[in-house]
C-alpha cells in the first residue's frame, strides 16, 4: 500500500470514525517510520505533507473530514 493511500485511510470517514485529523495521521506515518514504512518515503512525505492535507480537503466525501482537514490550515 503506497503512502498516500496509509493518509488516505487515515483521514477517511470511510474508514475511521470519527476521521482522524491530519496532525494525527502525519503522526501515526512518522512513528510508522522505519517499521511499517520506508524512512526515505516518510522524509519526502513530510515536505509535501500540507499539499496532501489540501488534496484530501479538495477531495473529502464527508463533511466530518472537511471540517477536520480544514482546522489544520
Amino acid at each position: 500500500m503506497a503512502l498516500a493511500d496509509v493518509y488516505d485511510a487515515l483521514i477517511s470517514k470511510r474508514v475511521y470514525k470519527p476521521p482522524y485529523s491530519h496532525a494525527k495521521a502525519v503522526q501515526i506515518i512518522n512513528e510508522g517510520s522505519g517499521k511499517h514504512f520506508d524512512p526515505e518515503i516518510v522524509t519526502v512525505f513530510n515536505k509535501i505533507k500540507d499539499k496532501f492535507r489540501l488534496i484530501a480537503l479538495e477531495y473529502a466525501d464527508f463533511e466530518e473530514e472537511r471540517i477536520s482537514l480544514a482546522a489544520t490550515s
